[in-house]
């Protein structure tokens, strides 16, 4: 729960970049090499996005992608913690010995 807020998060707070950078990948490449084209850089699109389409414009989408982010991180840190979980279960960790949850002394103890 706590990873998948935490994408969540920094997608909604980094999703304007995202916005950006995605118009500055966008950008067509002539189809011949000895056509000349000026691409924009970041501080171009961002202002011809800000002009044309507002401040709503740089969070366009913003919805769907900070679910998508919030289940996908979500999962991927319950999966994390399930196979830590079953890896300290079955004995393949150095987390100890004796069963889950139950500190044993370490290698380097005496």
């Amino acid at each position: 729960m706590a990873g998948g807020c935490a994408s969540a998060t920094a997608w909604a707070f980094t999703f304007s970049l995202d916005c950006v950078r995605a118009g500055v990948q966008g950008q067509l490449i002539p189809p011949h090499a000895n056509e000349i084209i000026q691409k924009q850089g970041a501080y171009h699109v961002l202002k011809n996005l800000w002009l044309t389409k507002g401040f709503w414009g740089l969070y366009a989408g913003v919805g769907p992608s900070v679910a998508r982010a919030f289940l996908v991180s979500g999962s991927r840190f319950s999966a994390y913690e399930g196979a830590l979980w079953l890896c300290r279960w079955s004995g393949l960790t150095s987390a100890g010995e004796g069963e889950f949850g139950e500190e044993g002394p370490g290698p380097y103890d005496d």
